[in-house]
């Protein structure tokens, strides 16, 4: 028996919004149908009533913190896949940050266990680029891509040795693998809490230059230009950092970028009096002009894909404010509403440019087989209401982690079902 999603808007290439009625089966869509031809036979199968609502390719978020292994008390992978769902995401990629990090085979090993005995979405694992993320010594590139690691990151840290970084990139472009950088220049940081703007300036607090992200993404687009290899910017938050991307992109250097909803949407001048630490993340929230800088990066291509950054804390963390609280906000659950409410609904992108950038253009960024809405493909797929208006409540996320600058707000656009290799895990009703 199979599910027959009916009266479905798909949007199409030059973003035409036309009715389907799809059909999953055996894991796959079996076949698309226009609305205009009738209902089909349903008959022995589940019918779903998709009337009214975007049927999309499953999300996909190439970066993501499930916390565990260590973590627990933040987020585990249970709670984290079951957040990603209720986002509409069906494929995340999980940072190896975690206690102990993932730079062995077992560790690898113990999270796609886990992902697969107590996950509902797909998980693919990052592994580290240096032993312990101390920037010391590389792991075993060979070792980790076996064990199925999809690239290595030391996440969370930047690679502060060039010679290290260099030796990485190398090794990786001979085993066809990317990597993903976290760029920080240690010493431009140390003892900050948020960006060098207006709020660091008002509250008399130390700021996190823009040159700190920026130095390690030209170092390292050096370094990829002499190595061939895939250089993956992780969450660019600087004007300066788009400028360098899209220069190394016109000269043909294979690197690619993605960019967080909340540094599309919110600068250092929306961060609250009360020293919220809720608006604490890391990158920074920056000044208006890179965030107008990061959305013209996106639209213009120099940023490839969207990604949540997903980061959830405890409540007692948080609390400690914002000089001592640990950088990060959730986001799996409110990332498509947030962009589909402020630059879709609005005209400024379109619906198709949007889900693209959330599901085609990962898959195509990492060379992953989903992504698609297509027949024959894995039923990985996002039913999305883009009418009704709901406040953000974290006390309804199904994350761990609460901790989100965006409570309160009105948005819509929010996902309704979740269905994974054919398999619905999760449902608003």
């Amino acid at each position: 028996m199979g599910i027959w999603i009916v009266n479905a808007s798909v949007v199409a290439a030059g973003s035409e919004v036309t009715k389907k009625h799809i059909l999953v089966d055996g894991g796959v869509v079996e076949r698309i149908v226009d609305a205009e031809a009738g209902q089909p036979d349903t008959a022995g199968h589940t019918v779903v009533d998709a009337a009214g609502k975007l049927l999309t390719a499953g999300l996909i978020d190439m970066h993501v913190h499930l916390r565990e292994p260590g973590f627990e008390y933040k987020e585990d992978i249970a709670s984290g896949t079951r957040s990603a769902a209720k986002g509409g995401f069906t494929t995340i990629a999980c940072m190896p940050n975690t206690r102990p990090v993932i730079d062995t085979v077992e560790t690898v090993k113990y999270v796609l266990d886990k992902a697969e005995t107590e996950g509902i979405v797909r998980v693919l694992p990052y592994g580290c680029i240096t032993k312990n993320e101390l920037g010391r010594e590389l792991t075993d590139f060979d070792a980790l891509k076996e064990a199925g690691v999809i690239g290595y990151t030391d996440d969370g840290v930047g690679v502060q040795s060039a010679q290290m970084m260099k030796d990485a990139m190398a090794k990786a472009a001979s085993i066809g693998m990317p990597i993903i950088a976290h760029c920080e220049e240690n010493t431009l940081v140390e003892g900050a809490a948020v960006s060098e703007g207006a709020f660091a300036r008002k509250h008399g607090l130390k700021g996190i230059p823009n040159e700190s992200e920026a130095i390690h993404v030209g170092r390292d687009i050096l370094l990829a230009e002499a190595t061939g290899v895939h250089y993956h910017v992780c969450h660019v938050s600087t004007e300066q950092s788009v400028r360098l991307i899209r220069h190394a992109k016109q000269f043909g250097i294979k690197v690619t970028a993605e960019v967080c909803p909340h540094h599309l949407i919110l600068s250092d001048e929306d961060i609250p009096d009360s020293m919220d630490a809720n608006w604490k993340m890391n990158p920074p929230l920056r000044t208006p002009r890179d965030v107008q800088a990061c959305i013209e990066g996106l639209v213009d291509g120099t940023i490839d894909i969207v990604v949540t950054d997903h980061a959830p804390h405890s409540a007692e963390e948080k609390a400690r404010g914002m000089q001592l609280a640990p950088f990060g906000i959730t986001g799996f659950e409110t990332a498509f509403p947030l962009l589909y409410t402020k630059f879709v609904a609005t005209g400024e992108w379109t619906l198709e440019f949007l889900v693209d950038k959330m599901t085609k253009l990962p898959a195509q960024v990492f060379g992953l087989p989903w992504g698609t809405l297509e027949v024959g493909k894995t039923a990985d797929l996002t039913l999305i209401d883009l009418e009704t208006e709901k406040e953000v409540n974290p006390e309804e996320f199904l994350s761990k982690g609460k901790n989100t600058p965006f409570t309160g707000w009105k948005l819509r656009g929010w996902p309704s079902l979740t269905m994974v290799g054919g398999q619905v895990v999760w449902s608003a009703e």
